[in-house]
């Protein structure tokens, strides 16, 4: 039987295996909560349970795990909501009675570099016993830690107090998806970085009298209370003369070398899990719209993993994300007969797995576009 301490070593290098090129890396340490230094077992001890995130003000921001049976997933004391990408989430009131507030922080692997652009993304579901949905997500990097005794919204004129720290803020607003009860719904945005961006923080800025929301219920007197799930902060690629390159660019032409293996840039995937991810939906379309202008071409979907964990693990975790892969680019339309799909486990690496980054190069999801026999 494997013990919790062995289970969180293990996640602590698979949990996020970015099947990706080498400049892909979620800035985020435990994006999707897996990590914990307790079981939760009351409400409001976010700060406490949860390995590298903490809680910038006094409000009781919870935690959520399927190892809990008094905080656990799915069921828990604000609805039913399943645990898409692992087995905890995290849950927060972005609107409440009297201003009050709850919120997250997460201190980035290291600062944001100033100029350069960076997606920012994390999943929410409105929970079932909820009386508001809000129709904005705020998000607030800053440059040191934030640690206010405040119950209230963290609004600017309490951050500047301080004057020695710096903030960059943001706000993503949304029409349809804001009241989902039952789907994760991801929330995304890009930015330029300042350059002072050490820690960030999600939630509601706003008072009460200047949050836009939407009524769920007819006599709502209650708040908004929303489970969030998998958080993403990661830099994107300025350029890359990786031969690896999934693909060269000339005017609306994309065109693939044939023959010769491509990484997929955007695929990531989470621990125990081989579903495709939002983030690689566009480069899994320009592949296929390639694919799909040459009634001639078939492409082989291979999937590695590291060397962390057994070989027969790796084999059929590595050929279940290969699958999806295919699956994926099959229901954007490919023919069946055009696809095929293999997985390799570790026995395949392109970098040493001694350290944290060849292992991170060889978590990947590869293709090789070639010309059919007829």
């Amino acid at each position: 039987m494997v013990s919790i301490a062995e289970k969180k070593h293990t996640a602590l290098f698979l949990c996020f295996s970015c099947v990706t090129a080498l400049f892909c890396q979620n800035l985020i340490r435990n994006p999707s909560f897996e990590e914990f230094s307790n079981c939760p077992q009351t409400l409001g001890n976010f700060n406490a349970d949860v390995d590298y995130w903490s809680t910038p003000t006094s409000g009781s921001t919870d935690y959520f795990h399927g190892c809990s049976e008094a905080m656990g997933t799915p069921e828990n004391f604000n609805g039913t909501q399943p645990a898409d990408f692992g087995e905890g989430y995290a849950g927060l009131y972005f609107y409440a009675p009297n201003d009050y507030r709850e919120y997250l922080q997460a201190e980035l692997v290291r600062p944001l570099v100033k100029g350069r652009k960076y997606h920012v993304s994390f999943y929410v579901s409105l929970a079932e016993r909820s009386d508001f949905a809000v129709k904005e997500f705020g998000i607030l990097f800053s440059k040191d830690k934030i640690e206010i005794p405040l119950k209230k919204e963290l609004s600017k004129k309490q951050l500047y107090r301080n004057t020695t720290n710096k903030y960059t803020f943001m706000e993503v607003g949304y029409s349809n998806f804001y009241s989902d009860t039952k789907d994760w719904i991801q929330v995304y945005t890009q930015f330029t970085a300042k350059g002072d961006e050490h820690f960030m923080t999600l939630g509601n800025f706003k008072p009460n009298a200047r949050t836009r929301l939407f009524k769920t219920k007819k006599n709502a007197k209650q708040g908004a209370y929303y489970y969030i799930d998998m958080v993403l902060v990661e830099a994107l690629d300025e350029n890359n003369s990786d031969s690896s390159a999934i693909a060269s660019q000339k005017g609306d032409k994309t065109s693939f070398e044939l023959d010769t293996p491509h990484v997929f840039k955007n695929l990531y995937f989470e621990f125990d899990r081989f579903d495709v991810g939002d983030l690689a939906l566009q480069e899994m379309s320009t592949l296929y719209k390639y694919l799909n202008s040459d009634k001639g071409l078939g492409v082989m979907v291979n999937g590695h993993t590291d060397s962390i964990g057994s070989d027969s693990y790796n084999l059929s975790l590595s050929d279940k994300r290969a699958e999806a892969v295919a699956k994926h680019l099959i229901k954007l339309g490919l023919d069946k007969s055009r696809v095929s799909w293999k997985g390799h486990g570790g026995t395949k690496p392109v970098a040493t797995n001694a350290n944290e980054k060849g292992r991170r190069e060889n978590r990947r999801v590869e293709f090789t576009i070639s010309r059919r026999d007829h």
